[in-house]
């Protein structure tokens, strides 16, 4: 799995000119699924994410995480970050997971969150979204599952 973290005072999604999904100050997480990915690989990512201390202290220090500040999440479904473009000039989506694979296991992570006390949004899965934020820093983080699980 793989994730484009960004902290945001806020962040909402559209579908159709409607709002899907908003939130206020935390995370939006673009969120992608590759065939090879396990139950282990998602649980590795979330656990990474929640535990990420990338908030600021009363000392400006990045020292707190997203359960610190009380934190949103806004996860949207991103196939395209399996684009695999070293061929060519169309990207290749080879190593995305199956819809029916990456529905699954996006749900999952979204329920896991939920599990965990977070208020959570989401975009809706396969379908044209228009996502907006406000980046806070900015700050952005790229997690790969295939970096924090171990072979």
């Amino acid at each position: 799995m793989r994730a484009c973290i960004q902290r945001v005072s806020s962040a909402s999604v559209r579908v159709d000119g409607e709002i899907v999904g908003k939130i206020g100050s935390g995370f939006l997480v673009l969120l992608g699924v590759s065939a090879a990915d396990t139950d282990s690989d998602r649980d590795a990512l979330l656990n990474k994410m929640v535990g990420l201390r990338i908030f600021e202290d009363a000392d400006e220090k990045m020292n707190l995480s997203l359960a610190d500040v009380g934190g949103e999440i806004l996860v949207v479904s991103q196939f395209t970050l399996y684009a695999d473009c070293r061929k060519g000039r169309r990207p290749s989506f080879t190593d995305a997971a199956p819809p029916e694979m990456a529905e699954r296991m996006y749900e999952e992570f979204v329920a896991i969150l939920r599990e965990k006390g977070f208020h959570v949004e989401t975009g809706r899965f396969r379908a044209m979204m228009e996502v907006s934020l406000v980046n806070d820093g900015p700050v952005t983080i790229w997690l790969d599952s295939k970096d924090l699980v171990k072979q």
